[in-house]
């Protein structure tokens, strides 16, 4: 067996298994090892079954020995976000009314995920319907923080980013409507990309043209998330609205400079929102690693002041779309904030979605124009350090109330509605230790050199 651990690159893994120097299976016993050590306690991975995932890894080992194609993510361990359906696997969405579903068909993100050749064993938890930033479920509880399991992990890919940090998962898939990928990230450790809209297409969809939420990659260091956006990335017939650039474009290696490089850097985005002191340390601390590595780094910021109607606006009007008529029929199925959150859609008039559109619109236009003075945007992810998990979401911030489960992730949801490609990359520690990362918004389309920037940041702030 190779000298390969559960902590190695996914790339180093993928490479081992092409090379024969380790088997699929032995990778996955690995991983298996580690998902019996951590997972009882943490719980980040639902529905395991050891027996299909074994049969997968000795298909792929068969596949490797005689020779075949394989893919580039060949023999990983991989364990789906539970909101992306897999054909023939419990999908349950983190709800109780669809605690036994099983899906015919995979999810498009799914479906090039599983042709790169994973060894598929499980899928990652996520809060009901993937509402909220806090994993948790009547399904199957909390998922906890792999630092400090007293702490949220985040969410609504909680279960994918701690599965990562704690060796469980060489990569993982996940979702962000207002932070869900960044969110996450930013409370475990790991890298999240938001990719720009239509980088990564989604299919079957209710509606075709809108885009507020998306899929996007996750994992322990920004190459490896390349790897994986460039299986997921890239146009479909089905899917007007994807961008053209194929998948390979994002492919690693991911190298790049600070040197030159313009920066916006903003704690609040003028006031807009509350920031913790914690947090606020952190992302002051990133503008120094900036301008020392050679970038221009001056206090600046767009004016998102639509932002918070346009997205509440959206959220509401696309969750009462999906869910209402569940809601109607199930009263009593849904947790209370989101049951709120779908008859606040109820309420919204034609007028309303057309003022959130066109808010979009405006939004968009002035990055586009923030952008031609500077490269990147960098503020914080979240506003809060992971909080208490016992808590569904921190019920103030510097003594300031936060009324509703979405008032704290302002950081995150104001850039869902430009538009623009986001990462979060671990910056530093709070004083007791919990991860904190950085938000680096680039322009519509700028996935390339937006990996470039993080791999630069990555570097500089290694150790």
């Amino acid at each position: 067996m190779s000298d390969l651990s559960v902590i190695s690159t996914a790339r180093e893994m993928a490479a081992a298994v092409r090379a024969r120097e380790i088997s699929a299976r032995e990778l996955l016993d690995l991983h298996l090892a580690r998902i019996a050590e951590r997972n009882p306690e943490l719980n980040a991975i639902v529905s395991i079954d050891e027996e299909r995932a074994r049969a997968a890894a000795a298909r792929a080992d068969e596949r490797t020995a005689l020779g075949l194609e394989t893919g580039p993510l060949h023999g990983l361990p991989f364990a789906f976000k539970d909101t992306h359906d897999v054909a023939g696997w419990r999908t349950t969405y983190g709800s109780p009314l669809f605690a036994e579903h099983v899906p015919d068909a995979d999810d498009l993100v799914v479906e090039r995920v599983r042709g790169a050749g994973v060894v598929i064993l499980g899928r990652t938890n996520v809060p009901e319907f993937a509402a909220g930033s806090h994993t948790f479920n009547r399904v199957f509880g909390t998922t906890l923080n792999p630092v400090d399991p007293s702490r949220s992990a985040g969410g609504s890919s909680g279960g994918a980013a701690c599965a990562l940090a704690s060796g469980m998962l060489p990569l993982a898939d996940g979702s962000d409507m207002g932070g869900s990928l960044r969110n996450p990230a930013s409370f475990c450790g790991v890298v999240g990309m938001r990719p720009s809209l239509g980088r990564v297409p989604g299919w079957p969809t209710s509606n075709l043209w809108e885009a507020t939420a998306t899929a996007g990659p996750m994992a322990r260091n920004v190459a490896d998330l390349a790897l994986l956006l460039s299986v997921m990335a890239g146009p479909d017939p089905r899917v007007p609205t994807a961008l053209a650039a194929p998948g390979s474009d994002f492919a690693p290696p991911v190298a790049g400079s600070l040197g030159g490089l313009r920066v916006a850097h903003s704690i609040d985005l003028g006031g807009a929102f509350e920031v913790d002191g914690a947090v606020a340390a952190v992302v002051e601390a990133s503008a120094s690693v900036f301008a020392a590595a050679g970038a221009d780094v001056r206090p600046d910021r767009p004016d998102l002041a639509e932002a918070e109607d346009c997205f509440r606006t959206l959220r509401a009007w696309l969750f009462q779309a999906s869910f209402g008529d569940l809601l109607r029929e199930h009263p009593d199925g849904f947790k209370e904030s989101l049951a709120d959150n779908i008859r606040a859609g109820a309420a919204l008039t034609g007028a309303d979605v057309a003022r959130a559109y066109a808010q979009r619109t405006a939004l968009a236009e002035r990055m586009r124009a923030f952008f031609t003075s500077y490269d990147v945007l960098v503020l914080p992810v979240s506003q809060v350090p992971p909080f208490p998990a016992d808590q569904e979401f921190p019920r103030s911030i510097n003594g300031k109330p936060m009324s509703t489960y979405l008032d704290w992730m302002r950081s995150a949801y104001f850039i869902t509605v430009t538009g623009c490609p986001a990462i979060s990359v671990p910056g530093r520690t709070t004083p007791d230790g919990l991860p904190v990362g950085i938000q680096v918004v680039a322009p519509h389309g700028a996935e390339r050199r937006l990996l470039e920037v993080a791999a630069a940041f990555e570097e500089a702030t290694a150790g």
